[in-house]
């Protein structure tokens, strides 16, 4: 996924009310951007963050800069929520995601479960349907560990619940975690700031939900669907 236009550097000043960011770009101009991210931002909204910012034409649009990327230790993070769905269609087309490959199509946004819509369902006449659904990861804590979710999730234990009722109907279902950092080596589902999503995730697993984790190359030219790397369950209380 390139982004349209190149992204211009800055400095995080502060980020607010969830979707605002205030940034003094390189050229010392402060300006507000979008922040695209209902979560948490753990990490990544510390002030004196390195930012980069994409910048609209739009005239319709009340904030022409939207916050695209931080930098953290060296790492670049991508936070824009919006983008991982672009990232795996595209992953998609190319059959980048050897796990999901094969199938003849790929719809996006197909209502089902209570009210939901599936990220992706793939079809193919001579195979299963498979149900799949995208989260982006941004949260890294701890050595190169990525982390889901850095908030509480409950609208996200709702599809999980709808991707195992998938499974027991006989079809396939796949949580797929994009983590849009290029600092880490595992995945593992925060026990500790939702309990409830970790409980789910594994009792779903154990239920025939597949669970894929894939990290991502990023650029301030674009952001790429990059490997797979290892769930580690979750790190759940005995």
């Amino acid at each position: 996924m390139l982004f349209p236009s190149p992204l211009v550097r800055g400095t995080l000043v502060s980020r607010y009310k969830r979707f605002f960011a205030d940034v003094v770009l390189e050229d010392g101009t402060p300006i507000t951007a979008h922040c695209p991210n209902p979560g948490a931002m753990l990490g990544l909204n510390t002030p004196g963050l390195p930012a980069w910012v994409s910048k609209s034409d739009d005239p319709k649009r009340k904030l022409a800069h939207t916050l695209e990327l931080v930098e953290v230790d060296g790492g670049l993070v991508g936070i824009n929520t919006l983008h991982p769905n672009r990232i795996v269609a595209e992953a998609l087309a190319e059959g980048a995601i050897p796990e999901v490959s094969g199938y003849a199509t790929h719809r996006r946004e197909v209502k089902y479960g209570a009210n939901s819509r599936v990220d992706f369902l793939l079809d193919h006449p001579e195979r299963a349907r498979c149900w799949l659904e995208v989260k982006n990861v941004h949260l890294r804590r701890a050595d190169s560990l990525a982390e889901f979710p850095d908030c509480v999730a409950a609208r996200s234990l709702k599809h999980l619940r709808e991707l195992t009722a998938m499974v027991e109907a006989g079809e396939r279902a796949v949580m797929l975690f994009v983590i849009q950092r290029t600092d880490c080596d595992a995945f593992q589902a925060c026990a500790d700031l939702d309990p409830a999503y970790a409980h789910g995730l594994t009792e779903a697993a154990a239920r025939g939900v597949e669970v894929l984790a894939y990290r991502c190359a990023i650029a301030p030219s674009g952001v790429t669907l990059a490997d797979r790397i290892p769930w580690l369950g979750a790190n759940l209380a005995p």
